[in-house]
């Protein structure tokens, strides 16, 4: 009888011991303890070397950099396209109409001719104050008229572009260019009757596929970049014609 309740005694104790301890390290109380550790280093290491994976090479590291950092320019510029559409996109267009402009030059140009900078800065400008914001509400307004981009609306927002804002953004261009080279109001109505409709039936033949890929297939955020990379060839012609000398009769 006594042996047995020693052996009782002796088990409570035990049991109120494990108690104690549990209460005591919220690990083992929790079943958080582990009998065997979660890492291994050196035996991870050794395998690594033994399945003969190593480290990357320098030549590939250099392409996946190189890679990495066309995607982070792309996604920088993407971004603010998003932030700020109307600097971006404004900026983008003075770039296009400037680059345009000296390649306008250099074809037209004699070897022993210099570049007419200012011309150029006036391009930049045009692009910068007045091509690069409007295109933006342009856009927008396109979009939010037919928020679709199935065939038919397509079709309806290259109409509105050759109807509406082709004709006006071309009649505003050579004013503005006109008056920034001190021209009269006499001259400039000269040069819309001598170079408007041949710019405005060349620009029927170039600008509907241009529109139909611009409308069709990208995001309105991006539709100006697009037309202003189309644009870029345009741009050589139009520059061109702005920068023709005056109507001999009004010269005269």
């Amino acid at each position: 009888m006594s042996g047995a309740l020693f052996r009782n005694v002796a088990a409570d104790a035990a049991q109120l011991i494990r108690r104690n301890a549990a209460a005591k390290d919220p690990f083992v109380k929790t079943g958080l303890v582990q009998s065997r550790p979660y890492f291994r280093s050196p035996q991870l290491l050794r395998r690594a070397k033994e399945t003969g994976l190593s480290a990357p090479s320098s030549s590939f590291c250099t392409s996946s950099s190189a890679s990495i950092s066309k995607i982070g320019f792309i996604g920088w510029y993407l971004g603010m396209v998003k932030s700020r559409p109307v600097v971006t996109k404004s900026a983008t267009c003075s770039l296009i109409y400037i680059a345009a402009d000296l390649s306008s030059q250099t074809i037209a140009k004699n070897s022993s001719d210099s570049y007419d900078l200012v011309r150029t800065a006036r391009m930049g400008g045009y692009g910068l104050f007045v091509l690069g914001p409007t295109l933006h509400y342009w856009f927008n307004f396109m979009s939010r008229l037919f928020p679709k981009q199935d065939l038919i609306t397509t079709f309806k927002k290259m109409a509105m572009g050759q109807t509406i804002y082709g004709p006006t953004m071309t009649v505003i261009f050579f004013s503005l260019n006109a008056a920034l080279q001190g021209e009269t109001g006499s001259d400039i109505l000269a040069r819309l009757k001598r170079d408007l409709l041949p710019a405005m039936f060349n620009g029927v033949m170039y600008w509907p596929l241009c529109d139909f890929i611009t409308f069709r297939f990208f995001p309105v955020h991006l539709q100006p970049l697009v037309s202003n990379s189309f644009s870029y060839v345009w741009t050589i012609y139009m520059t061109y014609m702005a920068n023709r000398e005056k109507p001999v009769v009004i010269s005269s």
